[in-house]
């Protein structure tokens, strides 16, 4: 079985390639080589099995997601360790004719913003010496991606699953990467 989803972002968002931009920029959008942003097929995965293992169905999570290797998780299984998932996660990434406009006219810049942060000293009230940070983050956009190989059984829970995801990438927990997620069967 297979679903397709799509991602709305409602904010500003950022997943990390890792990089930074020298003195300019303390972490960069992961791109393409189109320079257009795009959300890893693991990323999302890693998001879904987060929701899901609230649920504790540790056969739904061992079978779609993977076995964990860390006998701390909530679903660690013995007979799943370490093993695939069965359900394959492609990338999200802009629909295929938007990006080819978007390039077409060279607006890739468009689609990016820099944002600062720095941390207070609470008693003092004032910026901590060398803490202001920049962030490349994208614009709020619509990415679009799949999800293969889904067990017939796990179908719904999958679906479910990502539209429980409400934030995702860098700062979630502080206001970046809103999103609302829907998904339907292929």
């Amino acid at each position: 079985m297979r679903i397709e989803y799509t991602i709305e972002f409602l904010d500003y968002w950022h997943i990390s390639s890792g990089l930074s931009a020298g003195a300019k920029l303390d972490n960069m959008v992961i791109k393409d080589n189109n320079n257009l942003p795009y959300m890893p097929g693991k990323t999302i995965k890693g998001l879904a099995r987060e929701v899901a293992e609230y649920f504790k169905d540790c056969d739904f999570v061992n079978i779609c997601f993977g076995g964990s290797s860390d006998d701390k998780d909530n679903c660690y299984d013995e007979n799943y360790k370490q093993t695939e998932g069965e359900c394959y996660f492609s990338n999200a990434s802009i629909k295929d004719d938007i990006a080819k406009e978007i390039v077409k006219h060279n607006m890739q810049d468009s689609l990016y913003e820099i944002i600062t942060s720095t941390s207070i000293d609470e008693e003092k009230k004032i910026a901590k010496d060398n803490s202001l940070r920049e962030i490349e983050v994208v614009v709020p956009i619509v990415l679009s991606g799949s999800i293969e190989n889904i067990p017939q059984k796990y179908l719904e829970q999958v679906k479910s699953t990502l539209e429980m995801i409400k934030r995702v990438g860098l700062n979630r927990n502080r206001g970046l990467g809103r999103c609302r997620i829907s998904a339907k069967e292929a």
